[in-house]
């Protein structure tokens, strides 16, 4: 159930969402929320797969088994109201385009809630939707996508967010009610910024080790891969303690062996970006924690060298690809 706090009374039930994003978590929350009762919009820049999407349905394979999910999905300016609910699940990079393609739905004043990775996300929302009317957080949630239209995930499901201001806090329990009854185990935060925070340590400090080393979280697991990854999550903290945020630095520390540790055979999300020849995240995440710590005064050395890596990496693939 979702936590009781003193936030107040919510002034509304959410029934109507639109989705941005139909990778793996944008369809995994389309389909569950679809099943919960909700009416899902699912919104993405690719028409063929949204048509396909809106004439097959999705295919959820989860911990209740498989089923098939009708749900509407559309380009972004054939997504119309009304709507209580945008959740944005694009790339961190796509954040402030994807908010903008569907401002026309600003009108409405829908809740606007984010839960990806990296920072900046929360004020792409805030720009197009109003800081008041955001919410942010992190989902601890396996997925995958099987192309074109099924999701799996297995395992446990949880989200921490709440208000990105302490005015949108009245706006956390109507999206919790709807994150409990889809099976997600929501959290309502007044501190929400720390559980970005926090997940972007962990980004931060695996993500582009993985991207310039080729490795998985097991080929990670040595003496080196954990003085770098500490290290990055060491200045991660510096970096948000300098801004007013707490961190557990140990915690993170302790999550970032972990899953060096026992799940080994993980891919990272920037490998698999730079793999597939996508854009990686690296400046809404080591990027955003650099930027940051230059404006604060708190040095990043470790965190700045491995963005740079990364962004080396990249060109030299883009200049691969363009020369054949």
């Amino acid at each position: 159930m979702p936590s009781d706090g003193a936030e107040p009374r919510h002034p509304r039930t959410i029934e109507r969402v639109v989705i941005l994003g139909a990778g793996a978590m944008g369809c995994l929350f389309a389909a569950r929320f679809a099943k919960a009762g909700a009416q899902v919009t699912l919104v993405d820049v690719d028409a063929a797969r949204m048509a396909l999407i809106s004439s097959e349905g999705l295919v959820l394979s989860d911990n209740d088994g498989t089923s098939q999910v009708p749900l509407k999905a559309v380009p972004a300016e054939e997504a119309t109201g009304p709507v209580d609910l945008v959740l944005l699940f694009t790339k961190s990079l796509h954040s402030a385009a994807a908010a903008r393609s569907v401002a026309h739905l600003a009108a409405q004043a829908p809740i606007a809630t984010t839960l990806q990775n990296g920072l900046g996300n929360a004020e792409a929302l805030a720009e197009v939707f109003g800081a008041d009317r955001v919410l942010l957080g992190t989902a601890h949630v396996p997925a995958r996508i099987v192309p074109p239209n099924r999701v799996i995930s297995e395992g446990f499901s949880h989200v921490d967010f709440g208000g990105f201001t302490s005015a949108a806090q009245i706006h956390a329990r109507p999206v919790a009610d709807l994150l409990d009854r889809a099976g997600f185990s929501p959290t309502i935060r007044t501190d929400a910024a720390a559980a970005v925070w926090t997940k972007l340590a962990f980004n931060a400090a695996l993500n582009p080790l993985a991207l310039v080393a080729r490795a998985t979280n097991g080929e990670m697991n040595n003496e080196w891969g954990h003085r770098l990854a500490h290290a990055i999550a060491r200045e991660t903290v510096a970096v948000a303690a300098a801004g007013g945020i707490v961190l557990d630095g140990q915690e993170i520390v302790d999550t970032v062996d972990q899953a060096l540790r026992e799940h080994a055979g993980h891919k990272a999300s920037m490998l698999q970006d730079f793999e597939a020849g996508r854009p990686t995240e690296i400046e809404f995440i080591n990027g955003a924690v650099a930027r940051e710590g230059a404006r604060l005064g708190i040095a990043t050395p470790v965190t700045e060298a491995l963005a740079d890596l990364v962004r080396f990496a990249e060109d030299k693939a883009a200049r691969d690809r363009a020369a054949g």
